[in-house]
């Protein structure tokens, strides 16, 4: 391609008091094709069938495309308990029209067994429910020290263990890739991107936490720029999903200003 052109998607992250209807709208008026929905956003959160069904019904209208619900946590350590929980998560995302879920690893720090053993295992459990809904599974290997799964090697590893690769995507997360360390990138293993950055100062990469996460501007310290423009030339042609937590985004009266001014800055970024 002549030009780097990423292509923008909202995750509900991104404006969690808006409902999933209203996030529906925010994401038309920026002039974007895609969202990623949530169970995790409080009464704004997708948990009912019906309301799947009229969330799937309106996107399609709008001609908005359902990324995912995001997240069946945590996925790799899987039970009865969270083959139940995936089974209610993938009849919502089918309801919806949603393309897959988002599978999120234990993050406090307690994992215990071996960590590719659990992660076959749980891609094996995940794969029949998948298949049975038609969904794609994007798995996001979080960067923190605490995390059972920090490395998108080691999610890579796993799915070709499992002949998964139909099935299961990677997540590349900017701010979870900068905080593990990591430096390789697998575009043709991806399927999702999300978006955010660092701003403060004050803290070292193993000290970032979600709440640090705002939308990518000229301040940002991940290389938000540097990584979107690896990712598109190396191949990588899917979304990326504005992601941030800190709450001085998710509690903006009115988020698209903002998250207009950074798809601008990056798009301006990763071109020059």
């Amino acid at each position: 391609m002549s030009r780097l052109t990423p292509t923008f998607s909202l995750n509900h992250m991104t404006a969690p008091r808006l409902s999933a209807f209203e996030l529906l709208d925010t994401a038309r008026a920026l002039g974007l094709k895609a969202v990623e929905l949530r169970n995790d956003v409080a009464d704004n959160s997708i948990s009912e069938l019906d309301h799947a069904r009229a969330i799937g019904a309106r996107a399609r209208e709008l001609g908005i495309e359902i990324l995912s619900i995001n997240a069946l946590y945590p996925f790799n350590v899987w039970n009865p308990e969270r083959a139940a929980q995936a089974e209610r998560l993938a009849e919502l995302a089918a309801a919806c029209g949603a393309t897959g879920l988002v599978l999120c690893p234990l993050n406090d720090g307690s994992f215990q067994g071996s960590d590719a053993a659990s992660l076959e295992q749980a891609l094996r459990g995940l794969q029949p429910i998948l298949e049975q809904h038609g969904l794609k599974g994007f798995v996001e290997p979080l960067g923190f020290p605490v995390s059972s799964l920090r490395l998108k090697k080691n999610a890579v590893a796993a799915i070709q263990a499992v002949g998964g690769e139909g099935r299961f995507a990677l997540v590349h997360d900017t701010f979870h890739h900068r905080v593990a360390g990591e430096t390789e990138f697998f575009p043709e293993f991806t399927g999702l991107v999300h978006i955010s950055g660092v701003e403060d100062t004050a803290i070292g990469y193993e000290q970032m936490l979600d709440a640090h996460r705002v939308l990518v501007g000229p301040a940002d310290r991940l290389d938000n720029i540097g990584q979107i423009r690896t990712l598109l030339q190396t191949g990588y042609r899917g979304y990326f999903s504005f992601e941030p937590f800190a709450r001085e985004v998710c509690e903006l009266d009115q988020p698209l200003p903002a998250v207009r001014a950074s798809m601008d800055f990056i798009a301006e970024g990763v071109q020059g």
